[in-house]
């Protein structure tokens, strides 16, 4: 593709109208032909890189109006909005795209959610795929992308193959980051959804309401002017975006215990799940489902509304909910101990989604629940000490260990916790913990393991080592007498 085709100028003189091989905004993976994107980042600045990336092969430089292009040897493409630009050109340059295309946001859930519609419409006979916290997953399997919502380079090099393997469908995780910075803006989502809002993410976010316009990014910019939103009703901020969702004309699917169109009015537990009750269009419906926690029947709705509102059969997707599995590392019960106590792994990271699996274990727990908790370095501290406060009050007996502590000391990150937890049990070693969390289990216990989830490494320091909660507490269950699940 010509530079001028791609950006759409005309008059662009022979000498610098080059083929366009490629877009980056990593100097160190431009190539002959590409463009760079010379952004301005929270922690370094694009346009000290151009130099370099001119030296690599630049054909072109995307950047915003205040750089001074006078020295610039190639053509300097300055825009007021870089970001959203990269996002354009991408999409440009890569082309095809899935022709159903919806995402979901909110503080929790939102990897649930995805798994949930990609698996209702894989039982629907489509070709569906999902995009997020668990990369890029098919039916074939799934690739690691390190990222919930990947720069627009990447994501839409990723839809584009996604189109031509056949896949008609994709559900993407909208993350306040990749919204924040417009990674999503030229990808035609149809229906979007929110979950929740809650602590998380103000090392990024200025404030509590910069994070939350983050977040409605989703509804007032990315989704489609003729699209439909799926919003929470038992969530405090509803309003807020279904007042969104009405200004720019979008359908509003409600979902939850005050939902219009998605009412859950009863779950019952039971071994293997839960039987829930549901209103959908004024029809009453008893519907059993293979996983549990009345937070994942939350986000069973969600799915079941992202199906709808992208124009999915309504009949097809709820007789499809029962033959939906448990999202791996949420809320999974992956091993029993010797004396048959259930062990469960939970990516809850958040105070927020730490409350609620403890509350939706409650019911699940005949006598104690023993949990496993930690924070992650170089991130939000402010969550640490709310987080142990939620495991004392909620959880009968606590361990706290290291979760991902990257660059910090783990002893600093650990105190942090313990200081509104002190009747909790220190334990650096995630492995120790995990092993003096099981065998401290009884009869008609529960444990829960928190924080990473379906991760298969620990970040520390520079490194990352190998470890998974799931595969770990496996080990441990089988060495002292207990078995898989």
């Amino acid at each position: 593709m010509r530079l001028s085709d791609l950006l759409k100028q005309t008059g662009m003189g022979p000498d610098l109208d080059g083929e366009v091989t490629g877009l980056t905004a990593d100097s160190r993976a431009v190539k002959p032909g590409y463009i760079f994107a010379a952004l301005a980042g929270t922690v370094a600045d694009g346009r000290t890189y151009i130099r370099s990336a001119l030296e690599n092969g630049a054909i072109a430089v995307l950047t915003d109006r205040d750089y001074d292009a006078s020295q610039c040897p190639v053509y300097c493409h300055q825009v007021n909005n870089p970001r959203q630009e990269l996002a354009l050109l991408a999409a440009r340059f890569s082309g095809a795209m899935p022709e159903t295309i919806v995402a979901v946001t909110g503080t929790n859930g939102k990897t649930s959610v995805a798994h949930f519609v990609r698996a209702i419409w894989q039982e629907m006979g489509l070709q569906a795929a999902s995009l997020g916290t668990l990369g890029i997953v098919t039916r074939d399997g799934a690739e690691d992308l390190h990222y919930t919502t990947p720069d627009p380079v990447l994501l839409h090099q990723r839809l584009a193959d996604l189109q031509k393997s056949g896949v008609t469908h994709t559900v993407i995780e909208a993350s306040s980051h990749g919204l924040d910075q417009n990674r999503l803006d030229a990808v035609p989502v149809v229906a979007g959804a929110f979950t929740n809002l809650t602590h998380d993410h103000l090392d990024y976010h200025a404030s509590k309401e910069s994070y939350l316009q983050a977040k409605l990014g989703l509804i007032t910019r990315v989704t489609a002017e003729s699209g439909c939103a799926v919003l929470n009703a038992d969530s405090d901020q509803y309003y807020t975006f279904s007042d969104a969702a009405k200004a720019r004309g979008l359908r509003v699917i409600s979902y939850g215990r005050a939902g219009r169109d998605l009412k859950l009015l009863d779950v019952s537990s039971h071994g293997n799940g839960q039987q829930l009750t549901v209103e959908i269009a004024g029809n009453r419906d008893s519907i059993d489902v293979q996983v549990a926690g009345e937070f994942q029947a939350m986000n069973l709705l969600c799915a079941l509304g992202l199906v709808m509102g992208s124009g999915g059969d309504l009949s097809a997707a709820l007789a499809a909910l029962p033959d939906i599995s448990n999202v791996p590392g949420r809320m999974e019960l992956v091993a029993k101990s010797y004396d048959g106590a259930g062990i469960y792994v939970d990516y809850a990271h958040t105070p927020d989604a730490l409350e609620t699996v403890l509350r939706a274990l409650r019911p699940h727990a005949e006598n104690k629940i023993v949990a496993v908790i930690g924070c992650g370095g170089d991130r939000d501290k402010g969550k640490r000490p709310v987080m142990g406060k939620i495991a004392a009050d909620l959880a009968d007996k606590v361990y706290v260990t290291d979760d991902n502590p990257r660059t910090e000391n783990p002893d600093d990150i650990r105190s942090e916790i313990m200081a509104a937890c002190p009747g909790a049990t220190e334990m650096g070693d995630r492995a120790k913990a995990i092993e003096l969390a099981i065998k401290a289990a009884g009869a008609g216990d529960v444990v829960l393991i928190a924080g990473k989830g379906h991760e298969s490494g620990q970040d520390i320091g520079s490194e990352v080592i190998p470890f998974d909660d799931r595969q770990v507490a496996r080990d441990i269950a089988l060495k002292t007498g207990g078995s898989h699940v």
